[in-house]
């Protein structure tokens, strides 16, 4: 079966218009892609990391962009923090190179303070006998 020149041409582009959209439509085909699996992720996330960054508080174990594993000791200002990596060991590290939060502390209301300190003061503690074995 073979087509005619004429009609071929009537398939293919023969119309000015179509032509032009069957060119554009695999681009925006394309954009459409990339928007929904690369750009929009990416923003996402750029959004949860800024969000995550800016509830960052005293207390918090956070990881470093080069690795290091502290606890954030004082918020200095809207850009620097202070971490404790170890015992007599601070660093200020800026804001935006903490890479994640591995534990995050709850804020300490006024009436959840004063109920644990109850707790203290019930809390009996018990202490080994001089000559016995303590369990662990």
């Amino acid at each position: 079966m073979l087509i005619t020149p004429a009609h071929a041409q009537s398939l293919f582009g023969g119309d000015g218009a179509s032509s032009t959209l069957v060119q554009i439509a695999p681009l925006a085909l394309i954009f459409v892609v990339f928007y929904f699996f690369l750009i929009r992720p990416q923003q996402q996330k750029a959004k949860v990391q800024k969000a995550m960054l800016g509830a960052i508080r005293r207390g918090d174990r956070v990881v470093t962009g080069g690795g290091l594993i502290g606890t954030v000791a004082k918020v200095i200002g809207n850009e620097e923090v202070l971490i404790d990596l170890a015992e007599g060991t601070r660093v200020r590290a800026v804001r935006s190179t903490i890479a994640s939060v591995l534990t995050k502390t709850e804020p300490v209301s006024g009436k959840a303070a004063k109920d644990t300190d109850d707790d203290d003061e019930q809390a009996v503690i018990e202490k080994p006998k001089a000559g016995g074995k303590t369990r662990g």
